[in-house]
């Protein structure tokens, strides 16, 4: 290169372009810092989903056969669902697998939870959008609601729809799918707004073309399950209350994660799209070591921001790789500033903010269909 007279330029301009380097500058520095922390340990992968898994399904057993309303289901009520929510969650972390790794593991999770769950991971494969500057805590990001700046009867109505969860997704595989096959259009229907796994839902997008084979085989495998649930209830194998004492458990399963989502992210957000180094700033690492923390975070959730500064690491490195970039980041980075102590102190933090929002200045307008704005 030949060399120039700088180019003169504003003042203004200048300290834009300088602003724009500091923003960036860091996330390089924080990638040397963990560079040898993206190898995946496929042994502690199997052990953890194996372990927690068969604990649920145990204590799953013990809650059904001990003695109603005894210390001894109730236990295993609460002790089932805390690992059925840690199993599940990995189910976050196949999302993230390249294509091809560690395929055994998917199957496997998907016949110990995905289909008696209700939940194949198929139909998480729309998560890796959460993490794309063009999409994350815009109306088009499938796992991203404006709670705190929007009034505070929107994260009400965000939250009441947690024991419901499991209804939806019986309804889901019990019925639309097998009626989908029925009619073409209806089936595109299907595809675009009932098959993907997300908390928006304002949520519409097609369902890959290439992964419908693998939905198509996940989605006979439930509908097969909730048969044969059907027949057992129908020649009283399975009591009525059984059956509510399955959906209960499911529900409250499901509503640890829906709760939990609301110290992942600042949801402060009116649609714009943000940086990779706003995302971080945006999301939520809980930092404190209480008990709340570890089951209410398992599979490395409670490290958020760092999971959006490096979606691909796996979690049982996110920990060490905290406490590096903790180390030796410079004071005064995204990433120092998105740091939390507890589950309460964010939720709290989205709350006041839901709380002093107008309707008038809702950002969830952004995230309605056109017809829904009036």
């Amino acid at each position: 290169m030949t060399a120039t007279a700088p180019v003169p330029r504003s003042a203004p301009d200048a300290a834009s372009n300088d602003s724009v380097v500091k923003e960036f500058a860091w996330i390089p520095q924080a990638h040397a810092i963990v560079a040898d922390l993206f190898r995946r340990s496929p042994a502690i992968y199997w052990t953890d989903l194996l372990l927690s898994a068969g604990g649920a399904w145990a204590l799953t057993a013990v809650y059904f056969t001990a003695a109603p309303w005894s210390l001894a289901q109730l236990a295993a009520f609460v002790g089932a669902s805390l690992l059925f929510f840690r199993a599940g969650t990995f189910i976050h972390e196949l999302a993230h697998f390249p294509r091809g790794q560690m395929r055994g593991f998917g199957r496997v999770w998907n016949l110990l939870l995905g289909i008696p769950l209700l939940m194949p991971w198929v139909m998480y494969r729309n998560h890796v959008e959460h993490h794309s500057p063009k999409r994350f805590g815009t109306p088009v990001d499938g796992e991203y609601l404006p709670l705190a700046s929007s009034p505070i009867r929107e994260t009400i109505k965000y939250l009441v729809q947690a024991p419901l969860l499991p209804l939806f997704m019986i309804v889901r595989f019990g019925v639309l799918g097998p009626l989908s096959h029925l009619n073409a259009r209806f089936r595109e229907w299907v595809l675009t707004a009932a098959s993907a796994a997300v908390s928006n839902p304002y949520y519409r997008k097609r369902f890959p073309k290439r992964d419908e084979r693998q939905l198509l085989i996940v989605e006979t495998l439930c509908f097969l399950y909730l048969t044969v649930i059907g027949a057992l209830v129908f020649t009283h194998r399975i009591s009525l209350g059984q059956l509510l004492m399955g959906y209960a458990l499911l529900a409250w399963t499901l509503s640890l994660n829906w709760v939990r989502n609301l110290a992942a992210h600042r949801y402060a957000n009116r649609g714009e799209p943000l940086s990779r180094s706003q995302q971080v700033a945006d999301s939520i690492n809980i930092t404190g070591q209480t008990w709340l923390t570890m089951l209410l975070f398992p599979v490395g959730l409670r490290y958020h921001a760092l999971h959006h500064l490096f979606p691909s690491m796996p979690y049982h490195n996110l920990g060490t790789a905290h406490r590096r970039l903790m180390q030796q980041l410079p004071p005064g980075t995204p990433y120092h500033a998105s740091n939390c102590p507890n589950f309460f102190v964010a939720a709290l933090e989205l709350l006041r903010s839901a709380q002093q929002t107008p309707p008038a200045a809702s950002a969830m307008q952004a995230w309605r269909p056109e017809s829904d704005h009036s």
